[in-house]
């Protein structure tokens, strides 16, 4: 699962990449310094990992990740071609949620490619381009399925009434995810197409340090104008994350964050935001070998979160053996846990919850 940065040129997409990867991306006052798009896999903050291998003290200790995706940068016209366009499309079509950044901070020694600082205005030309690339994508199939639909066939009839939807919806500058269409009707025609507005969303507004906490008059329009998306805004002094992230000292780093009023690096909220904005969670696997969080998509079943350890757990599954991370925890190990017989036996139904602590028995 990728979650893509993406914004206009110059507005700290390579440099909020560098504070979440450490994979140093080239950041450079000047639009389109990403060409290609740079992929850096990262780890998901996780406080229970942590108590976890306080507990059970492991040889090792693996972490979720995420893959974060740096993006070039987009101008108007992408949709046809223009700058990086095609390929900034291409890129973005590939990754599963959208983390738009948005410049919310004025500095004259920082170029900006419009001239000025306006996040609605930057926001709206994003959305305007990947919105023009979905159209196309609905007209294209509206152009096969209208054939089909004068046939008779209902079927054809039916996804022909829904690309219809989607078409008035886009050209009134409405996102596919916003376009109100029922949950079969979404699973059967919306998603197979691939459309890059339907993609979940998060708004990462990159402040200055002042703004870091309590955000600034830029943040307060962009959460005005995002209300009726149901995406989340989040707040990001990224040029000062990045100056945390080159301080080696711990102590230097957390005394840093307590400068600016934060208690931990706004770019560990942003990964943990990111892996919801997925739809992931985690369940752990804890034994003296190996303490390890797992990703799984939300609402999998039991064999569904074997299968991610091998598929050979998920065809030979035979029930699992499940701890709730809170039991875990007040019991201090997984033999009190079953003293106390809080461990439970879970059989191919289960649906894992995020924490589970899990153990399973399979046969192949």
């Amino acid at each position: 699962m990728k979650a893509g940065i993406v914004g206009l040129p110059n507005v700290g997409k390579s440099t909020l990449f560098n504070c979440l990867s450490n994979a140093k991306a080239q950041s450079a006052n000047f639009p389109f310094c990403t060409i290609e798009p740079n992929i850096g896999v990262v780890n998901v903050p996780d406080p229970r990992l942590q108590k976890l291998e306080e507990l059970v003290n492991p040889e090792r200790v693996v972490p979720a990740t995420v893959d974060i995706v740096d993006i070039a940068g987009l101008v108007k016209g992408a949709s046809k071609g223009e700058g990086l366009g095609n390929q900034f499309l291409g890129n973005i079509r590939e990754t599963d949620a959208i983390l738009h950044v948005l410049r919310c901070f004025d500095n004259d020694n920082i170029v900006h490619v419009d001239g000025s600082v306006d996040p609605i205005r930057d926001k709206e030309t994003i959305d305007i381009e990947l919105q023009l690339k979905d159209l196309d994508t609905v007209d294209k199939k509206l152009d096969k399925v209208k054939r089909a639909a004068r046939t008779g066939n209902k079927e054809a009839q039916s996804e022909e009434a829904v690309l219809l939807k989607l078409k008035q919806g886009l050209e009134a500058g409405i996102s596919v995810r916003a376009i109100e269409i029922d949950d079969k009707a979404r699973e059967e025609f919306v998603k197979p197409l691939q459309f890059i507005t339907d993609k979940p969303v998060m708004y990462v507004c990159n402040v200055d340090e002042n703004s870091a906490v309590d955000g600034n008059a830029y943040v307060d329009l962009v959460r005005e104008n995002v209300k009726d998306e149901h995406a989340e805004v989040l707040v990001l002094a990224v040029g000062t994350e990045a100056d945390i992230t080159e301080l080696d000292d711990y102590e230097e780093r957390q005394m840093f964050l307590a400068d600016i009023g934060l208690d931990e690096p706004g770019s560990a909220k942003l990964i943990r935001s990111a892996y919801k904005l997925l739809n992931q969670q985690t369940y752990f696997t804890a034994g003296v070998k190996e303490v390890r969080a797992w990703t799984i998509t939300v609402g999998s079943t039991a064999p569904q979160a074997a299968g991610v350890i091998h598929t050979d757990f998920e065809k030979g599954f035979i029930r699992a053996e499940v701890i709730k991370y809170n039991d875990f925890v007040t019991y201090g190990s997984e033999a009190k846990v079953k003293e106390a017989g809080k461990l439970s036996v879970e059989g191919k139904g289960y649906i894992v919850d995020d924490g589970d602590v899990m153990h399973f028995l399979f046969n192949v």
